[in-house]
């Protein structure tokens, strides 16, 4: 199916826009919940795909270093699997979800209206009507859907990463979001609720901005070269989007993991029933404590060394790739199937 036939690029909604042509409101409200339902799917399906992956990477960057239950991909998925079952696997898989989704139909539709914006100042700017965004603008709009998207469901990731560190022998159990929520805000205030929320902000630029940049810039540039005839009818195959969006996937996480690590980190502090696997029950019992992102990156850095930054990357690079590559593609195959006529770019 040609693009032409089912796409309103940016360019002309842009110059529409100009011409003081608008569309019925009653189109446009339909347009963003199906937009917004794009997205949620395209998170949630993307998330479940590598829960596993997911939840050792989690309880590798929060390890105790004198207490290693975890040592490696393959070790921690068999330990896990061991000792907790198959259900252990996908332990706060559903909290995540239910995070993911709206976070994920914000950033999508975020990404999208921030394009439009920034792409109508662009032309405006520029006097040419039919300039595109470069990779720098496709940053910036990236930026600002990831830190909406985030800020919008921070409490619930938080939550989330307390949920997936318990075990079956934890000494207190969440039995779920809400639950959560409602204990962290009784006994430890509603700050408790964005721990880790600044580390989330700095990390958040890099990562969902360049997993955009390079996402739309890559197939930008296949579109307009064809290496290896790739493209056909001005389409990319399925394989293809896949493909850049695991190369997104790869160069956003790479920049911002260590962000991701003193952010879990820091959740953590202040819960009194820990997990174990938190406070740690080997030689050294002494509970995280952080006084801001520095410190925990300092104690961090001292106590364990660099290399503790990048506690988890692998499960997270062996996730992260076909989650990010899922998201991408599913939000747009979602798209079509619910007939919206805009998409990210052209």
């Amino acid at each position: 199916m040609a693009s032409e036939t089912k796409i309103v690029n940016l360019a002309e909604e842009a110059k529409l826009a100009r011409e003081g042509v608008k569309a019925a409101p009653s189109y446009a409200f339909t347009s963003i919940c199906k937009s917004l339902v794009a997205g949620g799917v395209a998170g949630g399906v993307s998330r479940t795909a590598v829960a596993p992956l997911e939840r050792l990477k989690i309880l590798l960057q929060v390890q105790n270093p004198h207490n290693i239950k975890y040592n490696g991909t393959v070790q921690g998925l068999k330990y896990i699997w061991r000792t907790e079952g198959f259900r252990g696997l996908f332990k706060g898989n559903g909290t995540n979800c239910a995070r993911i989704v709206p976070n994920s139909a914000v950033k999508f539709f975020s990404y999208e209206q921030a394009s439009k914006a920034i792409l109508q100042l662009y032309q405006q700017k520029t006097g040419n009507e039919d300039a595109q965004l470069t990779p720098v603008l496709r940053l910036g709009a990236g930026a600002c859907a990831g830190i909406i998207a985030m800020s919008a469901t921070y409490p619930m990731d938080m939550v989330r990463g307390r949920i997936t560190v318990q075990t079956e022998k934890s000494p207190y159990q969440y039995r779920g979001m809400f639950h959560a929520l409602t204990t962290v805000l009784r006994e430890e205030g509603p700050r408790a609720l964005y721990k880790g929320w600044l580390p989330s902000v700095i990390g958040v630029v890099p990562y969902v901005g360049l997993n955009f940049a390079v996402y739309e810039s890559l197939k930008d540039w296949l579109v307009k070269s064809n290496p290896f005839g790739l493209v056909q009818d001005s389409e990319l195959s399925v394989t293809t989007r896949l493909a850049c969006g695991a190369a997104a996937g790869t160069v956003g996480q790479t920049v911002a993991y260590p962000l991701d690590v003193i952010r879990r980190r820091m959740q953590m502090v202040g819960w009194n029933h820990a997990a174990s696997v938190v406070a740690g029950d080997g030689r050294v019992k002494v509970p995280l404590e952080y006084t801001g992102m520095v410190d925990a990156f300092r104690q961090t850095v001292r106590y364990e060394g660099f290399g503790a930054l990048y506690k988890g990357l692998v499960p997270n690079s062996v996730k992260v790739v076909p989650s990010i590559a899922i998201a991408f593609v599913t939000y747009e195959m979602a798209k079509d199937v619910l007939g919206v006529e805009f998409r990210i770019s052209d």
